[in-house]
């Protein structure tokens, strides 16, 4: 079977998270973490670096698959000449921090199928093959300080650095496998019964999904990417990953291939009013807990990303034993750019504990102290150039969208001071709010092209830019407003899709090689037509962009509109962030007002 990106499933226990291809192969696999190192890695390389194959003996066996509903539970049902059967496979929650579990279910529905079964565990990305051995009935593998336990109901035998057999399942009958992480200087507790934790599992996804408050057009669509959201949530920080996978690339042989496995700060304040209006006010304060904890201590000097608990060293290296997802080179983990220098982060730190302010979640009265500190830092900061929202690596530029959140984050000191009765230095706040609005309308707006412009001196926007109504920045019917969406719809929207900035040419991003387009950026542009009303152009780009989901629902980064094909990595954050922010603006749930994002609850 071919390996597009959009034929994979995402299964998760919020603590780590494995890659299913449709025919029925788990790729990549990472416990306990979302960052630990793979054990499955065949997605980044062949076979031989790790995978679980289990599929009908039939090769013509017929496939299709789905979640349960309100669940992250895959189903994948086969159909052969003798019958048809289905496999589960989940995540369940832990029930201890120490053993993490993947499970596997088989059940007849008709008939009779004949199933194979091939696991090939390769510790470390791939490169590490394990010591093996058997004990009371489960096969035990242990690398360094990993460890795993495989319990089967059937037969399965070593064969050439593998672990397969074959078994057959009638209408009727059930079996099971279940993979168990756990640390391999510890011995692991009894266990558990893999249908109670199927039920079990099923019970609280459909739980957590009854909370969900967004009542339009596109429930089915916003239900599975806050599942999805939920699912890339470290539950035990609250942390919130921007992907699951790395170096999956954003074009297919190019270089541009990143470990996105980290918390970026860039998410926010979008992320938290998204959670927070859909019903989902718990996973928001987590999430500014989060924000609170990794961001304290060094607001002299913010970073974009951190790891899951806050980590601050992410260092980039690359894995030469890996051949790349389609030859996609380097594979890399680790992220290079978590040292980049980024003003638009103090934006989103403070928009994002504006807007939990504003949603009414607790524990904001001992962050106001922070949110001082990082804008009397800003002050000092806000005049520099920096790498800009996309982390480009050609250098620093004074890049207009992080002057305007910059802007953007002393607007909201003022306004929390204001709204909350918060002491601070507003009167300072002010002066250099309306002194950043002035120099961006001054150097960064482009008179003979009516409009704003991607740096100082440019002369190309960036898709960034349609995020300057959603700022309170300027309204959305200011004529400098709308010719640069005018232009951002000229310059960047391509077949249909928005680029982050012109794909063709020259980049300031310092990289070789092409990218498709962003499937946020192309939110973002129905967010700008509805805030000008122009709602149904709105409705038909939202459309089209669902469209682009695969049969489960998941988005990765990008979409190419030329090959039809979704690239980067999978699931995707950010675009599913970017999925519910727009499907309520178009509920009318979600309106802005002067900078204000104001949701209308259900009551």
């Amino acid at each position: 079977m071919d390996r597009l990106i959009e034929d994979y499933a995402l299964v998760s226990s919020a603590r780590c998270a494995g890659l299913i291809h449709r025919g029925g192969t788990i790729e990549w696999l990472c416990m306990p973490r979302f960052d630990a190192e793979a054990i499955f890695a065949s997605l980044l390389g062949t076979p031989e670096n790790g995978e679980w194959s289990l599929r009908p003996v039939d090769p013509d066996a017929k496939v299709s698959r789905r979640y349960l509903p309100d669940t992250m539970v895959l189903e994948t049902a086969w159909e052969t000449g003798s019958g048809r059967a289905i496999v589960l496979d989940f995540m369940p929650p832990p029930g201890s921090s120490d053993l993490h579990e993947l499970v596997r279910i088989v059940r007849g529905e008709r008939g009779s199928v004949e199933f194979r079964s091939n696991l090939r565990l390769r510790f470390g990305y791939g490169e590490r093959i394990p010591w093996m051995q058997r004990h009371e009935g489960a096969l035990y593998a242990f690398a360094g300080p990993d460890a795993v336990r495989l319990s089967s109901s059937a037969d399965l035998t070593n064969v050439d650095f593998s672990t397969e057999g074959e078994f057959e399942v009638s209408a009727g009958q059930s079996g099971f496998a279940t993979l168990e992480w756990f640390p391999s200087h510890l011995s692991p507790p009894l266990p558990r019964d893999p249908y109670a934790l199927l039920r079990h599992t099923i019970a609280k996804g459909r739980e957590w999904s009854s909370h969900c408050l967004y009542e339009g057009p596109w429930d089915g669509i916003v239900r599975r990417s806050l599942l999805i959201l939920k699912s890339l949530t470290y539950q035990p920080t609250g942390g919130i990953v921007a992907a699951p996978t790395t170096s999956l690339p954003e074009m297919p042989g190019g270089t541009r291939n990143w470990d996105y496995r980290y918390c970026w700060l860039r998410d926010a304040a979008w992320t938290i009013h998204a959670l927070a209006i859909s019903g989902y006010e718990e996973e928001a304060s987590a999430w500014h807990q989060w924000l609170m904890r990794a961001t304290a201590g060094a607001v002299d000097g913010l970073q974009i990303m951190y790891g899951l608990h806050g980590e601050r060293r992410l260092t980039e290296i690359e894995l030469p034993h890996l051949c790349g997802y389609e030859n996609s080179l380097p594979v890399r983990i680790g992220n290079g750019a978590h040292d980049q220098i980024q003003l638009d982060v103090y934006g989103s730190v403070i928009g994002g504990f504006d807007a939990a302010r504003r949603d009414g979640l607790l524990g904001l009265d001992t962050v106001w102290p922070l949110q001082r500190s990082i804008a009397q830092r800003l002050l000092g900061l806000w005049r520099e150039p920096d790498s800009g929202l996309w982390e480009v690596r050609g250098g620093t530029r004074h890049f207009v969208y992080s002057k305007m959140m910059c802007w953007f984050a002393f607007d909201r000191m003022i306004a929390s001071a204001a709204d909350f009765n918060l002491a601070g230095e507003v009167d300072l706040w002010k002066t250099t709010r309306d002194e950043i609005h002035a120099e961006v309308c001054e150097r960064g707006f482009d008179q003979n092209s009516n409009s704003f412009v991607q740096y100082y001196g440019a002369d190309k926007v960036d898709a960034s830019l349609l995020h300057i109504a959603q700022l309170g920045f300027l309204p959305a019917n200011d004529p400098r407003v709308r010719g640069t969406v005018a232009r951002v719809e000229r310059d960047l929207l391509r077949n249909g899709f928005v680029y982050r900035y012109p794909p063709d040419g020259e980049s300031a991003d310092g990289l070789a090689g092409e990218e498709a387009s962003f499937l946020a950026c192309s939110f973002w542009l129905c967010d700008a037509w509805v805030m000008d009303g122009r709602r149904e152009e709105a409705q038909q780009m939202f459309g089209r962009l669902v469209a682009c989901a695969n049969d489960l629902g998941l988005l990765a980064e990008e979409y190419d509109p030329i090959m039809h094909r979704q690239l980067g990595n999978f699931p995707q954050a950010f675009s599913h962030f970017a999925l519910v922010h727009t499907a309520h603006m178009l509920a009318g749930s979600l309106v802005y007002e002067g900078g204000k994002r104001n949701g209308r609850k259900r009551a």
